[in-house]
């Protein structure tokens, strides 16, 4: 099915952060191609979003390269073009467990899927973007520039991206542009497949932390990712976006 639309790769597109981006980026008249892991979820959200525009999910594991290359086969085998790729793909800590008691296999498995996952969708996925004068988007996170006990291998891991973003840039342009966001506190609880989504648990308290006043959400890193692989953006690469309500801007003492 080629087609005249431009097309966007969202990994980790079928909950979370990476389902806002694939609704927005169906809303603004893009075509899109969710890459997840979960089979339930990404086809959960090609249902649900298949009104909106072209959809289509494939079954992805990241860290994997033989399953990373199949995807980009069908993908171009049935869209016929890719001209962003978004690597939202991600898995943090199961419980913060102490540095002495993450296992090598933990930390190597969040490694493989948080960074070694994005160089192997772009990898895969450079010779079709530079086709399309594309764009890459790299999901970090805040825990890039800070952290909170107990967090090695995934604040490892978001580190590695924003370095990850910036060679890339080097190395890719001028064909590629590439950038990266940095999410703070997102809220997620309504993003996650229908078994597991709930209502937001939010107090006054939480969203008070933030200079905005709120907590964020799916739609703030999304209408980022619009914009940054729109012509619009056209003169930014290589950089990283923070987007947290102004929370890192703090300065908290305990009293």
């Amino acid at each position: 099915m080629p087609t005249h639309q431009k097309v966007a790769l969202v990994t980790g597109g079928g909950q979370g952060i990476g389902k806002g981006i694939v609704r927005h980026l169906l809303n603004i008249g893009l075509a899109v191609a969710i890459a997840e892991i979960d089979a339930e979820a990404g086809r959960e959200a090609e249902d649900s979003f298949h009104q909106l525009g072209p959809v289509q999910f494939y079954e992805t594991n990241v860290a994997d390269e033989v399953s990373v290359e199949r995807a980009v086969r069908l993908i171009m085998r049935h869209f016929g073009r890719l001209d962003a790729l978004v690597n939202n793909a991600g898995i943090a800590h199961p419980g913060n467990a102490p540095l002495h008691e993450l296992s090598l296999d933990e930390w190597n498995r969040i490694i493989g899927t948080n960074l070694t996952g994005m160089f192997l969708c772009v990898k895969h996925t450079v010779p079709h973007l530079r086709r399309a004068n594309g764009t890459i988007v790299n999901i970090a996170s805040t825990r890039a520039i800070q952290s909170e006990p107990n967090t090695e291998a995934y604040s490892a891991s978001k580190g590695g991206v924003l370095a990850l973003t910036h060679s890339l840039a080097v190395s890719l342009g001028p064909d590629i542009r590439v950038n990266c966001i940095s999410p703070g506190w997102i809220d997620v609880s309504e993003w996650k497949k229908a078994k597991q989504a709930k209502k937001p648990r939010l107090t006054e308290r939480d969203h008070a932390q933030h200079p905005v006043g709120r907590v964020g959400k799916p739609e703030d890193i999304a209408s980022l990712v619009a914009f940054l692989i729109s012509d619009e953006a056209g003169f930014i690469t290589g950089q990283n976006f923070i987007v947290d309500g102004g929370m890192t801007k703090k300065m908290i003492y305990e009293e």
